[in-house]
């Protein structure tokens, strides 16, 4: 009887636990990809083991896809070389790691699925316990086919109305940064439960999940229901086990209406900084970005081609889809050419700006209205330049105006 982090890690070891155990569990996926793959290679190598589950392991090139320098395609030549070594089965490049998981069927609700990436946690929107780890405990993992895990206690966030358009699920979440701060959910699950949060679709729980590391969750999660196992359809043959809640305790919980939400922004350097765009409107930028594992899925391209459709943008604006299965469905559905007609640079799936690396990164004092999680300085270039984070629909209205701009003005 417990939380779905509780009942999860009860269903992989055959036993009860409680917020505050100490437990070694099998993992069901353990993932790296371009910048964290090398490090866990090293990692095995200092142990003197290989890869235990190849079937379980996968290595995605997304952070600086196609490389950008010599470094980076020395980098995807090890990641090579270390998937051909160890037999590993999956080596995927073809967008974001926590975007092309789950459309290669790869997981399923009631998994445990560790990652060398800290937003490993989107995965948590099909019902899986998914949480990022450092390279080490990666190794140790791909090395041992389990890791050590301390039960989390877990936040309840009940989720009542309907979103109102254009404000979305990236709204909703910088609003419970704000709320809960960005270490108000230390070591702990972000549980979304509630009539709202039975409503989202599958792109806005991943949006959700993402950003509960935002707030220093372990993870954030969704019981896997009927939009899950829609969503899942086609994707994979695998049984799903699908968890619920029992009689569950939680630490905390926080209620949120959907229908009382506004457009919010998260100025630098920190995004529990989060506000009403209204009250930083007019605000002048230098680039938009759209794209990420936050918000670079097909109905984020979908409102941004909808906001620039036969308008030109006022400013350099970049958008990135999060796979190539977005990128084709963006194109098949001509968001891409009412992108681009409109001064866009649509670039090729990966992260690419988001760690400033690739694809739009920043010169010495210039601010950025972005879509990605984190606006930390540095992390789109030069130390002194700014990162607004913001919705879609935001991005989109701002990159029309080219200062910050509310999108129920424009829409």
């Amino acid at each position: 009887m417990g939380t779905l982090m509780e009942e999860i890690i009860a269903a992989h070891l055959g036993r009860s636990v409680v917020a505050g155990d100490t437990v070694v569990v099998p993992v069901d996926l353990v993932m790296s990809h371009d910048t964290t793959t090398p490090l866990v290679a090293d990692q095995l190598a200092r142990l003197g083991r290989g890869v235990k589950h190849p079937e379980r392991a996968v290595v995605v090139l997304d952070h600086v896809t196609p490389a950008a320098t010599v470094a980076a395609a020395q980098q995807h030549q090890r990641c090579r070389e270390f998937v051909a070594g160890q037999r590993i089965g999956s080596l995927l490049s073809d967008g974001i790691c926590h975007q092309v998981l789950p459309e290669h069927g790869l997981v399923a609700p009631g998994d445990i699925v560790v990652g060398a990436d800290s937003h490993t946690v989107t995965l948590g929107a099909l019902g899986a316990l998914a949480t990022g780890m450092g390279s080490t405990d990666i190794a140790v993992a791909y090395a041992t086919g389990e890791t050590w895990l301390r039960v989390p206690a877990t936040i309840q966030v009940r989720l009542e109305g309907s979103l109102q358009p254009p404000v979305s699920a990236k709204d909703l979440v910088l609003e419970l940064v704000r709320r809960l701060g960005s270490d108000g959910a230390r070591y702990q699950a972000i549980e979304y439960t509630g009539p709202g949060a039975a409503s989202l679709p599958m792109g806005d729980r991943m949006t959700l999940s993402n950003m509960a590391v935002e707030m220093g969750a372990k993870a954030g999660i969704f019981a896997a229901d009927e939009v899950t196992l829609r969503w899942l359809d086609g994707r994979s043959d695998r049984p799903c086990r699908v968890v619920t809640a029992r009689d569950p305790g939680y630490s905390r919980s926080e209620g949120i209406s959907l229908t009382a939400l506004e457009p919010m922004v998260a100025p630098p350097p920190a995004v529990d900084s989060a506000r009403p765009v209204r009250e930083l409107a007019g605000l002048a930028v230098d680039q938009v970005f759209i794209g990420t594992c936050t918000n670079g899925r097909l109905a984020d391209l979908a409102v941004a081609a909808t906001l620039l459709r036969g308008r030109q943008v006022a400013v350099r604006t970049v958008v990135v889809p999060a796979s190539r299965e977005v990128y084709l469905e963006a194109l098949r559905a001509g968001y891409l050419e009412s992108l681009v007609a409109a001064g866009v640079a649509v670039e090729s799936p990966g992260c690419g700006p988001c760690l400033g690396r690739h694809k739009g990164v920043l010169g010495p004092g210039e601010r950025a209205v972005t879509t990605m999680s984190r606006n930390f300085r540095g992390r789109m270039g030069d130390p002194s330049s700014e990162i607004y984070l913001v919705s879609p629909a935001t991005a989109a209205a701002t990159a029309l105006r080219g200062c910050l701009t509310d999108p129920r003005e424009v829409v």
